[in-house]
């Protein structure tokens, strides 16, 4: 069974809605789509208050090379466009659309199926970049450009990233059981942008033993192959997924390309063929609903703009013991400050925690166990990393490989000490960016 050669951990898996069948949340009274779901500038708001809006219709306008499109998710009219709550920590601009509880497509999306062979290259990148498909797997980099590499880096190898190794988090394991030809088609849509040359691969931890055979069963003939990887975290990190499934190793500085390769997510692949084939914008996910404090644990389709406590309400309350909300993941997620905020296209999940340890937990002296060094998947020294970070040495933290550590929580996560280690980095890599800025400002 094939996985990554340094590092990694098995934290326990929680996958407590990986049987629950997707619902499809109604329609809340108000939603506020924000302008800023995807990595670069944020999308202009194209409309203004007081204007009728069908589903599908364009609100956010692309505002640069860098950034998507953005639509309404539903009818409605619009209620106000201002600076509101965003899930990553800050606000942003938002457009709140008040339902009208029709749902009514606008004309010329949704449509029945077309033949993606009858479309050209720019025709297909064309309907990607207009739909606003970004990466669902949390960085959101605009689709149409990580389809576009340059002339001078092809890619021989394209890999679908379906391990989901963070805890709890199963929208893409019911995605794989629920919607497998709709994957398997855009992953085909995907690979014939690069005529012939790219070979498709899945890859699949072995604790989805389902979804393998039912990814199996959609691409039998069809030239992918499915990989079942060890069940170990973070085997979904795209140099860790490339470096299992191809045994390449992405070097720092170095993007995919540079080793020939694209890695996409799972349910990027089926936003892809709803695009080019139905003519349907992104304007919903699959979101998991999950946690021990929330009454009733599921898997959701939700329409991109529905606030956190609607979604709260709709699975039937989180208790009282809730002291900590969290957008994706326990390993990556980030902690929520407002239950205000809205589901963007990244939203992976939604996790509702008692957590003891905010209340009890102090940093404590490093013992040097050496413990985040061998869990690191990135080969660093984390704690060495945190001391520099602490004491505010940035040239020291670069040297030792401040901007080639992924963020994934395995060094804090086995901390006996209970150091804050992602937290020393993250500030280090804030100062560092402060720093850049006033240098060539």
């Amino acid at each position: 069974m094939k996985t990554f050669t340094v590092g990694g951990i098995h934290p326990p898996e929680h996958k407590l809605t990986a049987s629950k069948a997707i619902e499809a949340m109604p329609i809340p009274a108000e939603i506020a789509v924000s302008m800023n779901q995807h990595l670069g500038k944020p999308a202009k708001p194209v409309v203004k208050v007081g204007d009728e809006v069908k589903k599908g219709q364009l609100i956010g306008e692309a505002d640069g090379f860098i950034s998507a499109n953005v639509h309404a998710g539903t009818s409605g009219k619009v209620k106000a466009v201002k600076s509101a709550p965003h899930p990553g920590g800050n606000y942003s601009m938002t457009v709140i659309i008040t339902t009208d509880g029709k749902d009514e497509w606008l004309e010329g999306c949704n449509t029945p199926a077309i033949d993606p062979t009858s479309l050209s290259k720019e025709e297909i990148l064309r309907k990607i970049k207009d739909a606003g498909v970004v990466g669902m797997g949390g960085a959101g980099f605009p689709t149409s450009v990580k389809l576009s590499p340059p002339k001078d880096k092809p890619v021989d190898t394209i890999i679908l990233n379906g391990a989901e190794c963070e805890p709890f988090l199963t929208a893409d394991h019911r995605l794989m059981l629920e919607s497998p030809e709709g994957i398997v088609k855009g992953l085909l849509i995907i690979t014939s942008l690069f005529e012939g040359k790219a070979k498709p691969f899945i890859g699949v931890e072995s604790n989805k033993p389902d979804a393998v055979l039912a990814l199996q069963k959609a691409a039998a003939g069809k030239g992918i192959e499915i990989v079942t990887l060890e069940t170990k975290y973070p085997q979904g990190a795209e140099k860790q997924l490339i470096n299992a499934i191809t045994g390449r190793t992405i070097e720092e500085g170095q993007l995919p390309f540079d080793k020939g390769c694209l890695v996409q997510n799972i349910g990027t692949a089926l936003a892809v063929y709803e695009a080019v084939c139905l003519n349907r914008p992104l304007v919903e996910r699959i979101v998991t609903v999950s946690g021990m404090e929330i009454k009733s644990a599921k898997n959701i389709k939700a329409v991109i703009g529905t606030r956190f406590s609607d979604i709260a309400a709709f699975a039937g309350s989180m208790s009282e013991k809730t002291n900590q909300v969290i957008t994706g993941g326990p390993m990556m997620g980030r902690s929520q400050f407002t239950l205000d905020v809205p589901v963007t296209k990244t939203t992976s999940g939604i996790l509702f925690i008692n957590n003891t340890m905010l209340t009890g937990s102090r940093e404590r002296t490093c013992i040097r166990c050496g413990k985040c060094t061998s869990g690191c998947p990135q080969s660093l020294e984390p704690w060495l990393l945190a001391t520099e970070a602490e004491f505010r040495r940035l040239d020291d933290a670069e040297t030792y490989g401040l901007m080639n550590c992924t963020e994934c929580g395995s060094c804090s996560y086995q901390c006996p000490s209970g150091r804050e280690l992602v937290h020393w980095i993250k500030y280090a890599k804030a100062l560092r960016n402060n720093r850049r800025q006033r240098k060539t400002a």
